[in-house]
């Protein structure tokens, strides 16, 4: 057992990447998410479409596509990127595009009655979306955005593909430099769940806290 130990120096520098990879592109994803469903919201027809072109697109094609897209295709048309750079716009630009959704569904819940009385109250566009339907729609979004948060952590193990160095791809490696699969993978579970249940932890500390803010 004690010999397992040996194993998580380097596991854990791979854990440090995904986290980083994670957070990063979980704040990413957050900006896309809160402007391409305000604009699926907009009242010009234009923006509309192409946010909804943007949305469907990204939903309705394959994560590990897009990575590869990026990081393999986009050089042969004279653009290359880092590959840490072409993991982060990849899992901003697909999570982005599903919390769109979240974004634009919780605040399509908001009840209309409190759209009109701020209208009645003089408000203008702006003011009767951060002081009124946000501050109500936010808290609903909270549980999904929880849950994605979770999928971008475990889809964090596809860049591995790309050669960066983050958990599983520390745990691939070490599986082949020592034969040792079984202590390996048993360590990159127990990491993962670490990590995501951390993050559940602090998804939950903040749907509490915006739930008494509401009460």
């Amino acid at each position: 057992m004690a010999e397992s130990f040996e194993l998580l120096p380097s596991l854990l520098r791979g854990a440090g990447v995904t986290l980083h990879l994670t957070v990063v592109s979980a704040l990413f994803s957050l900006v896309l998410a809160f402007a391409a469903g305000l604009a699926r919201l907009s009242r010009f027809a234009v923006l509309r479409g192409l946010t909804a072109v943007y949305v469907e697109f990204f939903r309705g094609t394959s994560l590990l596509v897009q990575l590869f897209w990026l990081y393999f295709a986009l050089p042969l048309l004279g653009i290359r990127l880092p590959a840490m750079a072409a993991a982060i716009i990849a899992l901003s630009l697909n999570f982005g595009a599903y919390g769109s959704e979240v974004v634009r569904g919780a605040i399509a819940a908001v009840p209309a009655g409190q759209t009109e009385a701020a209208i009645a109250l003089n408000m203008t566009p702006s003011q009767r979306l951060w002081r009124v339907i946000l501050p109500q729609a936010f808290p609903m979004m909270l549980p999904a955005f929880g849950n994605q948060l979770i999928e971008l952590l475990k889809s964090t193990s596809l860049v591995s593909l790309i050669t960066i160095s983050d958990l599983t791809f520390h745990g691939v490696t070490l599986r082949t430099t020592t034969l040792r699969t079984t202590e390996v993978f048993t360590w990159l579970l127990i990491l993962y769940f670490i990590i995501a249940y951390g993050l559940t932890l602090g998804m939950r500390r903040l749907e509490k806290r915006y739930s008494a803010g509401r009460a």
